[in-house]
């Protein structure tokens, strides 16, 4: 009598990708033989979200679906942007967990087993540290000072020097699905979550395909969707200005009174009048867009529910491919 089979438990990795033609056919492999030690424990399904690749890299992953059962794929109908990309992979796996990965390979698939064993002890969240990573120094530079910055801004403490490259249980999943927003900045809102998340240290490899997809005007998009969605901070320095000035104000208005009254200082005619109207004014539009600012922040953060993507085809969908 043969003994039953225990199921396995599924692992779902998620691959964002745009123009991968090149590093689409390395991905399944390289994960397979990353994960090979926990094989006997895990099933895996891969789950690529393309933000409307104008390459070869569609047909490559419809190829890739055809002939590996584990690969389900969502075709964007336009590029909707890297964290909508993440957040969709994210929202269509099936796991108990799920691994969020670049498809140029610079983060190491070896790391996972890693990530999945601090999953089994109990973490929540388990994100990879860089300690290292093959670029140029000055934009090296300008990541760890962002990361510094946003951190030092944010309503609660961010992980350092950590990317996307992250393991997150389902329980994370079902909160990102119950509270969408139209700008997803992922490793703040996991991050604001709480749990027990660990972090993992590990040097980036180069990439070895293709080009980066990430331009310096992509990196500073995604640095003001973090401070936006993380912090009120620049709302409240534009308060905080607008109490400096009109306190200045006023103590202005009393100097010039001052001088008039008791000094005898013959200001040229309108010249006092003039300088305390504009100064008030100008208080005072600092102050108001200042207290303004408060209440938008209040009205997006309520108003700030969707992060719809256009999906235009599914492949590895049982009964949903189109």
């Amino acid at each position: 009598m043969s003994a039953r089979k225990v199921p396995k438990t599924l692992l779902s990795i998620c691959i964002p990708v745009f123009n991968e033609e090149e590093n689409v056919p390395r991905i399944v492999p390289a994960v397979d033989a990353a994960l090979a030690p926990i094989a006997d424990r895990y099933d895996l399904e891969f789950v690529f979200t393309d933000n409307h690749s104008t390459d070869r890299t569609f047909a490559v992953l419809a190829e890739l679906a055809r002939s590996d059962p584990r690969v389900r794929v969502i075709r964007f109908s336009r590029n909707f942007g890297y964290q909508k990309s993440v957040l969709t992979g994210y929202l269509n796996a099936r796991g108990v967990c799920a691994v969020q990965l670049d498809a140029d390979l610079q983060d190491p698939p070896e790391l996972i087993p890693q990530m999945v064993e601090a999953w089994e002890r109990g973490a929540r969240v388990v994100y990879g540290v860089r300690e290292s990573r093959q670029e140029g120094a000055v934009v090296t530079f300008l990541r760890r000072a962002f990361y510094r910055v946003i951190s030092a801004l944010s309503e609660y403490p961010l992980p350092l020097d950590s990317g996307d490259f992250r393991l997150i249980d389902r329980c994370i999943v079902d909160v990102l699905a119950a509270t969408p927003s139209s700008h997803p900045y992922l490793r703040g809102q996991i991050a604001g979550m709480g749990f027990e998340q660990v972090g993992i240290p590990y040097d980036r490899n180069k990439r070895e395909y293709g080009r980066s997809k990430f331009p310096l005007r992509a990196m500073m998009g995604l640095a003001i969707d973090g401070i936006v969605s993380q912090s009120i901070i620049p709302l409240r320095i534009s308060t905080y200005t607008g109490l400096v000035v009109a306190v200045l104000t006023f103590l202005a208005i009393i100097g010039y009174v001052m001088a008039r009254l008791f000094f005898d200082v013959d200001w040229p005619p309108g010249f006092a009048t003039t300088t305390v109207l504009l100064l008030l004014s100008i208080s005072l539009n600092a102050l108001f867009l200042g207290i303004i600012g408060e209440y938008l922040a209040r009205i997006y953060h309520q108003v700030s529910h969707r992060h719809a993507v256009i999906e235009e085809q599914r492949l590895g969908f049982d009964g949903q491919d189109d």
